[in-house]
């Protein structure tokens, strides 16, 4: 599990307007609102709080998450919902939940697995902008549309308030960290650990 120190908070602009420092920002409004897949009307919600620079993050959502979305998201048994936090390095996490949001709902999700399967190239490389960019256009985002989001003050405050709630109200300290209805668990689950949360939680609404 990645642990979130109090100074990422606190670079969280910075770091984001830095990828973009020669571009004004202000790009369209970025909606704040849940992302969520599934059934909404599911006994069971799984919520993910989850960020784009975690490496646990990553190799979770590639070895485990399309089990599990075969298993229950598609099935309609788990409404999942996927929300974002931010960890070191802040410039991918805020940039790449940044860029996600801007290309829409319909595009969202792939953008998020796109960016964890370029993670490894952006540690190595350190070129987040290299990487992030060419999602950003197969996602619909011009270069011009891509640094105006990146460096968007409005949605960087907005992200930021979110993950000191996060952190405050539902007590996230790391990542990945799931819900289960009400049931917590941290670090990359299993599916076996998939299955024994999911029928307990749903027992409870039975």
């Amino acid at each position: 599990m990645q642990t979130l120190h109090r100074r990422t908070l606190l670079a969280l602009g910075a770091s984001a307007l830095a990828l973009a420092a020669c571009n004004g920002g202000g790009g369209a409004a970025v909606t704040t609102e849940d992302m969520t897949m599934g059934d909404a009307n599911a006994k069971v919600t799984v919520v993910e709080y989850a960020s784009l620079s975690c490496g646990h993050c990553a190799e979770w959502n590639k070895t485990v998450f399309p089990a599990f979305k075969a298993k229950y998201i598609d099935t309609g048994k788990v409404r999942y919902v996927f929300r974002e936090f931010i960890t070191a390095p802040p410039q991918l996490a805020v940039a790449g939940t940044l860029m996600a949001r801007c290309a829409g709902k319909d595009n969202y999700f792939k953008v998020i697995d796109a960016v964890f399967h370029g993670q490894e190239e952006i540690f190595r490389t350190g070129d987040i902008r290299g990487v992030l960019l060419p999602i950003a256009q197969s996602a619909g985002l011009s270069e011009e549309a891509f640094m105006a989001c990146v460096s968007d003050e409005k949605a960087i405050n907005a992200l930021n308030d979110k993950v000191q709630k996060y952190a405050t109200e539902a007590k996230i300290e790391g990542t990945p960290t799931f819900f289960f209805n009400d049931d917590k668990y941290g670090n990359g689950l299993t599916m076996a650990q998939i299955d024994e949360a999911y029928a307990k939680a749903l027992a409870k609404v039975k």
